[in-house]
């Protein structure tokens, strides 16, 4: 084999090695995703509580920090949009256990009162999140999921 051909070939090799490894550093950066995303509300009952679940799964190669919910009237001031990420950061954190390697099953649970539902609009709703992995990537799924106030 001529030298000419070897340096060609190692320099190849080189190549190849390192976008390699920059493909794997790529792939340890990527955001959050969300699958399985889903809203369930069931309205008070006479004397008994209603309740609002959501429930996704996130997966994130770094791991998941925490992952925020909100629910908003599709016909709100945010219907054009949906919040941001830096209103997202005050909403109300889910409970998320681990569900795989990278994965973790999140649900988020509140009660809803008599009060609450009289006081809500009737319509459409959206469930915004914003996940956060452990090395502070975001994801931010301004209609992570639906649901009906009647």
């Amino acid at each position: 084999m001529s030298r000419r051909i070897a340096l060609s070939l190692t320099a190849g090799v080189v190549v190849l090695a390192g976008a390699g490894a920059l493909a794997v550093a790529h792939a340890e950066n990527q955001p959050p995703a969300l699958a399985h995303s889903a809203a369930r509300y069931t309205a008070p009952d006479g004397h008994r509580d209603g309740s609002f679940t959501f429930t996704t799964e996130v997966t994130a190669s770094s791991g998941v920090k925490s992952l925020k919910v909100l629910a908003w009237p599709a016909n709100s001031s945010l219907a054009r949009k949906g919040p941001t990420a830096g209103e997202m950061a005050a909403a109300e954190p889910a409970t998320c256990k681990p569900a795989g390697k990278d994965t973790v099953r999140c649900v988020y649970t509140t009660g809803v009162t008599g009060a609450d539902a009289a006081s809500s609009p009737h319509g459409p709703w959206r469930v915004a999140v914003l996940a956060t992995a452990e090395d502070g990537t975001t994801t931010l799924d301004t209609r992570a999921a639906g649901f009906t106030v009647g």
